[in-house]
């Protein structure tokens, strides 16, 4: 298990927090995800693609890239 960092923009509220988060628990191999509204970052935990939660984060109308 590792953990991945992204740094996600557009998230404004915590409703977006929540979204956001629920969007990265959904990706296979996510154990779990914490994410912050200040500065805008996850920590994700587990062994999932990348690529995989960068997609389920735009999915919700945010931009991230792995830190």
């Amino acid at each position: 298990m590792s953990d991945i960092t992204l740094k996600i923009t557009g998230m404004t509220c915590d409703h977006c927090v929540k979204a956001a988060t629920k969007a990265l628990e959904t990706v296979p191999g996510v154990e779990s995800a914490e994410v912050t509204l200040e500065p805008g970052a996850a920590v994700v935990k587990g062994a999932a693609d990348p690529v995989a939660l960068i997609a389920a984060v735009k999915e919700e109308g945010y931009e991230a890239e792995v830190q």
